[in-house]
């Protein structure tokens, strides 16, 4: 059987909304970040949290998290 090829414009997908958003709190008026940024890629590059470390996907930067500091993170 032939394989039937569709012609045309392709339906454009909605983009997912941005999370970076999700990084900052608001706290009596003043804005806080609750994720950290890389210290070697710098400002705007955030490190993922994870169970026990933190981690950053441009430069592979990682942070092991001792026991007091994942208590802390909770």
């Amino acid at each position: 059987m032939a394989k039937v090829v569709k012609k045309g414009k392709k339906k454009r997908k909605p983009k997912k909304p941005s999370k970076r958003w999700q990084k900052y709190k608001i706290i009596g008026g003043k804005i806080e970040l609750t994720h950290r940024f890389c210290p070697r890629c710098g400002p705007g590059i955030f490190l993922a949290k994870s169970k026990d470390r933190l981690y950053c996907g441009r430069c592979f930067y990682t942070e092991f998290l001792g026991k007091e500091d994942r208590e802390r993170k909770k």
